[in-house]
């Protein structure tokens, strides 16, 4: 007979996927603030939040909408260098109510190098908040968004391609080649709306990609030849019997026999003649 459950419900929030409670302890336990940042295809929310007995309290926020609102932001709100200026957004508003230091809550999110999540972290970390990480998951050279602009010119001779994808640049007149520039601008234009704010430098520019050599051209097929009909096995053919071989008689050896005459003079003696 059972005594008890063979099978424990999970909890609502995370059968929802929205709480990994077994994380949320720990940070709880931590007492520090949490950076919770939670990125859709159009738009980058960034908060710091402390845990509360009555439940959670934001104490700063940022969103990407902001960039366009209130600092001129002309590209997607939902792109890397989008999520980096959100981060020191709100890492700025941090630093001026006193908040020095956070740490990453990432919830359910599958944390992936180079990812819009760790753009945020490295906005904060730029604003001056002290956060735990590791530097392998941070791609610096892709903050400013040159990755963008190598892809745009390699699509500079392909021009139906080219204004499919990057139609919300030119909508609003940035062409996506300059996207580094003007996210310099919006960057300093955030960082002077904050007084006497100490940032660190400007993040590093991506390298050029080495230009690709040129396919090379695809094997012509070879003709298929249909093989030839199988040859039907024919019987041997009888071949005939040799003929005999017939020996041609010898003829028979016919001596010659010398002349009498001069055989008699071949014997006969030599005699001097004397003279009497």
């Amino acid at each position: 007979m059972a005594k008890g459950a063979s099978y424990r419900v999970k909890l609502r929030r995370r059968r929802e996927g929205k709480t990994d409670y077994q994380a949320r302890k720990a940070m709880v336990i931590c007492s520090r603030p949490r950076l919770v940042t939670r990125p859709s295809i159009r738009n980058i929310n960034a908060q710091i939040i402390v845990a509360k007995q009555k439940g959670d309290l934001t104490l700063v926020a940022a969103s990407s909408h902001e960039l366009v609102k209130k600092y001129g932001w002309k590209a997607p709100t939902g792109n890397i260098p989008a999520a980096y200026l959100t981060g020191m957004l709100v890492g700025l508003r941090a630093k001026a109510k006193g908040i020095n230091e956070a740490i990453l809550d990432l919830g359910l999110i599958n944390p992936t190098k180079g990812s819009r999540v760790f753009a945020v972290l490295h906005g904060a970390i730029d604003a001056g908040v002290e956060i735990p990480h590791g530097e392998e998951k941070i791609v610096k050279d892709r903050a400013k968004g040159d990755h963008i602009a190598f892809y745009a010119k390699s699509l500079s001779g392909e021009q139906e391609e080219y204004a499919a994808k990057f139609s919300q640049y030119t909508a609003k007149g940035l062409a996506p080649e300059k996207v580094a520039q003007h996210f310099s601008e919006v960057r300093l234009a955030i960082i002077g709306s904050f007084k006497d704010a100490k940032v660190a430098p400007e993040p590093p520019s991506a390298a050029a990609p080495k230009a690709k050599a040129p396919p090379k051209p695809a094997p012509k097929p070879e003709a298929k030849v249909a093989p030839a009909p199988k040859a039907e096995a024919k019987a041997p053919e009888a071949k005939p019997a040799p003929a005999p071989k017939v020996e041609a008689p010898v003829a028979a050896k016919v001596e010659v026999k010398p002349a009498a005459g001069k055989a008699e003079a071949k014997s006969a003696p030599k005699t001097e003649a004397k003279a009497e």
